[in-house]
């Protein structure tokens, strides 16, 4: 099982080779999410409407690795975007990934871009 988690990395946007377009801005649900396959990876796409800002993370949860975090509640933990696993409610921040409930368990991260109407996700 480690060995879904091992295919995501959190990944900043100095280190992004390539643009992915996932999608039309349309597409995404205001403050919700939607997930997006990027080859052999699930990613979870954001669009915090509330914020003004998009955030996207691997959709695996890491504590029960089901493929569900882009079905999670978004909203905010001290200022944190935060996304809150629909099946266990283990919160995650959407910025940098940590475990907000101060467990072990972390999300991998990607930068998002929105040009011409369309979603980019960072990947390398």
């Amino acid at each position: 099982m480690n060995s879904i988690l091992e295919n995501y990395k959190t990944i900043s946007e100095s280190e992004v080779t390539t643009w992915f377009k996932a999608a039309p801005v349309s597409k995404f649900p205001e403050n919700g999410g939607a997930c997006v396959k990027i080859d052999d990876k699930q990613i979870a796409v954001f669009n915090f409407t509330v914020e003004g800002k998009w955030y996207a993370s691997q959709n695996v949860c890491p504590h029960k690795m089901e493929m569900v975090l882009s079905r999670g509640m978004i909203g905010e933990d001290c200022g944190t975007p935060k996304i809150a696993c629909p099946l266990h409610k283990k919160t995650f921040s959407l910025e940098t990934g940590e475990n907000l409930n101060g467990e072990d368990y972390t999300i991998a991260v990607y930068p998002v871009k929105i040009e011409d109407g369309f979603v980019y996700i960072g990947i390398n």
